[in-house]
C-alpha cells in the first residue's frame, strides 16, 4: 500500500514538473520518499528539482543516496562528479560577495574618520596561519 502511494506522489510530482509547479513537485517527491525511501525515481526527480532551483547541496545528497542504492545509475554518477565543483564555485562566489559587503560596511564605519578599508593591510603568517593587520597612512602611494 505504501509503495503504491509513493508511486502516486512521484507521478503527481512528474505532472507538476510538466506544469512548472516546482514547489508542489518537491513536496510530492519528498512525500514519496518518506513513504518509500528506496524509490529511485522519486529521489532522482527531487534531485533534479533541487538542482533546477539552485539547491545544489540537497541535490548532491539525493544523488549520493541514489548511488548508494543503485551504482549503475549513470545520471546520479554524472551528477556526483559534476555537483561538487559547482558547489565549490557557488560557495567561492558567495564568499567573495560577503567580503565585498563587509568591506563596504567597514568603509561606511571608517568614512567619518577619514579612513577606508584600504588603509589597512591584512597579512597572513605562513608558518602559524595567524593574521596581522597593519595601518597604512596613504594606501595609494604604497602600491
Amino acid at each position: 500500500m505504501l509503495k503504491r502511494r509513493s508511486i502516486l506522489y512521484s507521478n503527481r510530482a512528474a505532472a507538476r514538473i510538466k506544469q512548472d509547479k516546482n514547489e508542489g513537485a518537491l513536496k510530492d517527491c519528498t512525500k514519496a520518499i518518506l513513504l518509500n525511501p528506496d524509490y529511485i525515481r522519486a529521489l532522482l526527480r527531487r534531485a533534479e528539482l533541487y538542482e533546477k532551483t539552485d539547491k545544489l547541496d540537497e541535490a548532491f545528497a539525493d544523488y549520493k543516496s541514489v548511488m548508494e542504492r543503485d551504482v549503475s545509475c549513470v545520471q546520479a554518477r554524472e551528477a556526483c562528479m559534476r555537483l561538487p565543483k559547482q558547489i565549490d564555485e557557488r560557495n567561492e562566489k558567495l564568499k567573495e560577495e560577503m567580503l565585498g559587503k563587509l568591506k563596504d560596511l567597514g568603509n561606511l564605519v571608517l568614512r567619518p574618520f577619514g579612513l577606508s578599508t584600504e588603509n589597512f593591510q591584512v597579512k597572513q603568517d605562513n608558518s602559524s596561519g595567524s593574521y596581522s593587520i597593519n595601518f597604512v597612512q596613504n594606501p595609494n602611494n604604497n602600491r
